[in-house]
């Protein structure tokens, strides 16, 4: 079945008018008659589109657009502009048109002849046409160069960019180079990871909501929130500077003064006026590194400013603005937080819009070689002479690091400080076999130390991450100092009294939860008098921490 062709345009009220009304019209080039004339273009249908202002010209058209054309049928249609340079008027009516008009795209083929018209005209038409509101491609038709000929010249144009291969490998290139940039130039083999690069690179280069970094301690999310600042910073998405800051390093007034600023004299020590790091970060990145330390109250503020732009700073009675994308990074477990009542949920819900998982070193042996790479380029360049491995000692540390018989327990940062404690040690920048045995049992018992030996658990990130939870909870009820003069082998039994406190209604309840096996062997049951008796060695009461636990409550 033969497919028609047809064509929307607008009438040209200066180009389609000339040669006047006159026989001379025909000499001249007139963009929608053309349209009709070409050899290579049988056009079954025109949807002229024209002002009432304008009937005359179109009738005028229309008839020699059938007489250049007899195959052709021509159909006028009236679009009144008040303004043909106003965007919003022009958008909105051929808008309203796109979606009343009958598309039949199994039997039709459309073409949008974007040659005349206002600018604002063709610049919606090729925009509703991008956004496939026109199902169509572009017909673009010009006047020959150095010539009158009245057929002129004319070209499709269809917008599905996937169809030109030279458009399709610059895309392919742009993204590639994209990606390069976030991982530092490190040609990475582990799949997972390029794959979540990849689309972190689309994310950056296209949302400006806030990302979430998750990963273990040392899988560098410092240093990917600073390569996705370069990113958009190269594509031109931002303009402002970098700003990061560790949360675990803020607590309390110094918090709120670091994060939103303060006014002089808004509390001990206030002497001057400060800015804060959500201004500084004004048309630029913000990067909270380890969020999940942040207290309840500064979610509650730092919330507001990424919803709305606004918050106040310490003392002031004025609202500051500034707009930022944010970047958070944390080796939590945050949805564990919020269950817990330590971390809000919807603070949580607004950023983690786009969450990416950094795996470990650990999570990607065959990425330690390009790593070691690197890292030998970076020792270089910080010692200022050349390191590199003899073959024995690459093979060997190699072997250690991903051989069937060793795993990689460290982070990027024990591979980095690795690699420069053997620069330094190497004679002449040369490191042999026998300095990689030492150093790599220096690094092994590290690992001991810290109970992540080779041939141990894998569980211990989970563990320590439990560990670092039961702290937060010590914290929220104790405060700082209460925490730092608990002993550690009170802490996890302490944190597992308190929990049990919060999901009880009454101390007798929490005291029957805690007690459940040894009050069998009891004649009395007394669990709330222990259970109170226990709470009241660390000065608290049951109703004191209920209390506290309400107050924090998202």
């Amino acid at each position: 079945m033969h497919r028609k062709t047809v064509v929307i345009g607008l009438l040209g009220t200066q180009l389609d008018q000339r040669g006047g009304f006159g026989p001379g019209r025909w000499d001249s080039w007139r963009p929608s008659v053309a349209a009709c004339q070409q050899p290579d273009l049988v056009v079954d249908r025109f949807e002229l589109l024209h002002g009432s202002a304008f009937e005359r010209l179109a009738e005028l058209v229309a008839k020699d657009m059938r007489q250049a054309s007899p195959e052709t049928e021509v159909r006028r249609h009236v679009l009144d502009l008040a303004d043909p340079w106003d965007f919003e008027e022009v958008y909105a009516s051929l808008y309203d048109f796109a979606e009343s008009y009958p598309f039949d795209t199994d039997a039709e083929d459309y073409l949008i002849h974007i040659s005349t018209g206002t600018h604002v005209l063709q610049i919606c038409l090729f925009l509703l046409t991008e956004s496939r509101h026109f199902p169509a491609r572009l017909l673009q038709t010009g006047v020959k160069p150095r010539s009158t000929d009245p057929l002129g010249i004319c070209s499709v144009i269809d917008l599905d960019l996937s169809r030109y291969d030279r458009i399709a490998e610059r895309f392919q290139r742009k993204a590639s180079a994209g990606a390069s940039v976030l991982k530092a130039g490190i040609e990475t083999k582990n799949q997972a990871f390029n794959a979540m690069i990849a689309r972190l690179e689309r994310v950056a280069a296209q949302a400006s909501g806030p990302i979430l970094l998750t990963g273990p301690t040392g899988a560098g999310k410092s240093r990917l929130a600073r390569l996705v600042y370069d990113l958009r910073r190269e594509r031109r998405v931002v303009q402002g500077d970098f700003v990061a800051v560790n949360c675990a390093t803020l607590r309390g007034d110094a918090a709120m003064s670091a994060l939103f600023g303060h006014r002089k004299g808004a509390f001990t020590g206030a002497t001057g006026e400060r800015a804060g790091l959500l201004c500084q970060a004004d048309g630029g990145v913000l990067f909270l590194d380890e969020v999940g330390e942040l207290g309840l109250d500064e979610q509650a503020m730092l919330l507001r400013a990424v919803e709305e732009g606004r918050f106040y700073a310490l003392g002031a009675d004025r609202e500051s603005e500034s707009s930022f994308q944010l970047i958070c990074g944390t080796n939590r477990d945050l949805e564990r937080q919020a269950a817990l009542g330590l971390f809000r949920e919807d603070l949580l819900s607004r950023i983690k819009l786009w969450t990416f998982r950094l795996p470990g070193l650990a999570e990607r042996p065959e990425d330690i070689e390009p790593n070691l790479d690197y890292e030998l380029e970076q020792a270089s360049e910080k010692l200022g002479r050349r390191i590199r491995f003899n073959r024995e000692a690459r093979e060997l540390f190699l072997n250690l690091a991903t051989g069937p018989d060793a795993l990689w327990r460290g982070s990027f940062r024990d591979l980095s400080s690795l690699v420069l404690r053997l620069g330094v040690l190497a004679d002449g920048g040369r490191v042999d076999a026998g300095l990689v045995r030492d150093e790599w049992a220096r690094l092994v018992e590290g690992w001991r130390r810290l109970g992540g030996a080779c041939g141990g658990s894998r569980g211990t990130a989970g563990e320590s991450a439990r560990l670092a939870e039961d702290r937060a909870l010590l914290e929220a009820v104790l405060g700082r100092e209460g925490l730092q003069a608990l002993d550690l082998f009170d802490q996890p039994q302490l944190a597992l009294v308190l929990r049990t406190c919060r999901q009880a209604k009454s101390l007798s309840e929490a005291g029957r939860t805690l007690f459940a096996s040894s009050r069998l062997a009891k004649t009395r049951a007394n669990d709330a008098d222990r259970l109170r008796k226990y709470l009241a060695r660390f000065n608290l009461a049951f109703d004191d921490v209920k209390a506290i636990f309400e107050s924090s409550s998202p």
